[in-house]
């Protein structure tokens, strides 16, 4: 399991990816972050996390396959769920979701379930095996 603020730096992280995959982060994205965030524990950490992202320009594919390995290092965590909602929410603040935010959500997916086939029910949900 990786630590705690390694973990929170992956959720800003997977967010910014998300957010730029369409070549520019909208204000409505960076709005609607904050009052999605607004009462979860992680709140300011995982802005901070993204806002350095942000800050710094970091690369879309470097930036998602760090996120990616992490998540998957820490392996199944109930807030994955969450953070499922985060990024298809900010896909959606600004015009909708676009195709390449589509595809680096649809990837997220795609590569947490396979990578953590072992521990999903019958439902699809994650378990702690």
């Amino acid at each position: 399991m990786v630590s705690k603020t390694r973990l929170i730096d992956a959720f800003g992280e997977l967010i910014y990816a998300v957010a730029i995959a369409d070549g520019m982060i909208q204000p409505e994205e960076i709005k609607l972050l904050e009052e999605v965030l607004e009462g979860h524990p992680w709140a300011s950490k995982i802005k901070w996390s993204f806002d350095y992202e942000l800050k710094n320009q970091n690369n879309l594919t470097d930036t998602y396959l760090k996120a990616l390995n992490t998540l998957k290092e820490n392996g199944p965590f109930k807030d994955y769920y969450y953070l499922v909602e985060i990024i298809e929410k900010i896909a959606k603040a600004s015009d909708g979701v676009d195709k390449e935010e589509k595809t680096v959500i649809d990837s997220f997916q795609k590569s947490l379930r396979e990578h953590f086939l072992e521990f999903l029910d019958e439902n699809g949900l994650l378990t702690n095996k």
